[in-house]
C-alpha cells in the first residue's frame, strides 16, 4: 500500500488528510514524538512526507529510500532540507497562499494594539485600574510610515490594510529595490533607506542563511527614535539581544511580536517583561478556514505527485530534471 508519513500537525484530526489521500490510494502514518530518530525509523518504506514544525533531516530524507515528494503544511521551508531532497530527486511542494489573510491580520492588530495600548489598558483595567494617562501619551497613525522588508503576498496584503489608516507605505526587497511606486506603496533602494524612514518596521521574509540576523544592532540603529519593530515572520530575523538592549534604552517605542528564536522563550527572557513589548505565541497564522484550506491543499500536493502529477508550487524544480528523480510523470493515453 502507498504510505504517507505525517511527521507532526496541530489540529484536532487527519481527516481530510486521509479522503484527500484515499483518492489515489494512499494511506497514512503518523508519527508520535517526531524526533529524527523516530522519522529515520518510520520513514524506509514510505512514498511520501508531510510535515508541519518538526524537521526533515537529511538523515530523515536519506532513510527515506521510496519517498517521492515531501510536502510542507505551510509556506516557510526552513525545517527541511531541499538540497538534501533535490539531490535525492524528491519534489518538495509548499502552501504559498497560506494564512495570507491571517498574518496580515495580525500584523495590523498588532500595529494598532502597541499604538493604542490595548494590552497595557487591559492588564490594568482587569487589575481595577482606570487610568488612561498611566502608560503616557499616544501618536496618531495617520500619516505615519510603515517601512515592509519583503514585499510578498502577506507584505502586500499589510500594505492594502495599512492604507487604509491613512498610513504611508514604503517597502524593500532585493528584486524590487527602486522599483516604481505600485498601488501607493515605495520602494526603498536599499534595506538602510528604508530603515530611515520607519516609524513602524514590519518583517516579512523567510527565515534562510541570507536573512538570519537581517536585523541586529546596527539595523535597530537606523531607525527613526520611537520607532516600533513588528514581527509576524520568523523570529531569527532579529538580533533579540540587540532588540532588547534598544528597547531599554529608550531608543525604539516598543515592538510587537508574534514570533521568537526560541519558542516558547524561556520565562525569564527580557521580552516576556518589557512593558513596550507585545508578544503573541506564534498565533498570526490561526483561523479555522486557514487550518482547514491548510490541510487540504498540502495533502492535494501529495496526491498529485502520488499520481503522476506535479503539484501547483514545486519549489525545487532542479528535482524533476536530476538523474536521480523519483518523480514517474503519468503517462497520456
Amino acid at each position: 500500500m502507498t504510505t504517507v508519513l505525517v511527521t507532526d500537525y496541530s489540529w484536532p484530526t487527519l481527516d481530510i488528510e486521509r479522503e484527500v489521500l484515499a483518492g489515489v490510494g494512499a494511506g497514512l502514518v503518523v508519527a508520535e514524538t517526531g524526533t529524527e530518530d523516530e522519522l529515520v525509523e518510520l520513514a524506509g518504506d514510505v512514498d511520501a512526507i508531510l510535515t508541519c514544525w518538526k524537521p526533515v533531516t537529511a538523515r530523515v530524507l536519506e532513510a527515506a529510500r521510496l519517498c517521492r515528494t515531501v510536502g510542507r503544511y505551510g509556506v516557510g521551508l526552513d525545517n527541511i532540507d531541499v538540497e538534501c531532497a533535490t539531490r535525492l530527486g524528491m519534489i518538495v511542494s509548499n502552501v504559498p497562499t497560506f494564512c495570507t489573510e491571517e498574518v496580515a491580520d495580525h500584523t495590523v492588530a498588532l500595529i494598532l494594539g502597541h499604538a493604542r495600548k490595548i494590552a497595557q489598558f487591559a492588564k490594568q483595567t482587569s487589575g481595577g485600574g482606570w487610568d488612561n494617562k498611566e502608560f503616557g501619551g499616544f501618536r496618531r497613525l495617520r500619516d505615519k510610515t510603515v517601512g515592509l522588508v519583503g514585499f510578498g503576498a502577506i507584505g502586500r496584503a499589510v500594505a492594502h490594510r495599512v492604507q487604509a489608516f491613512g498610513m504611508n507605505v514604503v517597502a524593500y526587497s532585493p528584486s524590487l529595490a527602486g522599483a516604481r511606486e505600485i498601488g501607493g506603496v515605495t520602494f526603498a533602494t536599499s534595506l538602510d533607506s528604508l530603515l530611515a524612514r520607519a516609524d513602524i518596521l514590519s518583517l516579512h521574509l523567510p527565515a534562510n542563511p541570507t536573512t538570519t540576523g537581517i536585523i541586529g544592532a546596527r539595523e535597530l540603529g537606523l531607525l527613526p527614535p520611537g520607532a516600533v519593530v513588528v514581527n509576524t515572520s520568523r523570529g531569527a530575523l532579529i538580533d533579540e539581544t540587540a532588540l532588547v538592549d534598544a528597547l531599554e534604552r529608550n531608543d525604539l517605542a516598543g515592538a510587537a511580536l508574534d514570533v521568537m528564536v526560541a519558542e516558547p522563550p524561556p520565562q525569564d527572557h527580557p521580552l516576556r517583561h518589557l512593558p513596550t513589548v507585545i508578544l503573541s505565541p506564534h498565533a498570526a497564522f490561526i483561523s479555522d478556514e486557514a487550518v482547514t484550506d491548510l490541510q487540504h491543499t498540502a495533502a492535494t500536493n501529495i496526491a498529485a505527485v502520488l499520481r503522476g502529477a506535479l503539484p501547483p508550487h514545486v519549489v525545487n524544480p532542479r528535482a524533476i530534471e536530476s538523474h536521480h528523480a523519483r518523480f514517474r510523470p503519468r503517462m497520456a493515453l
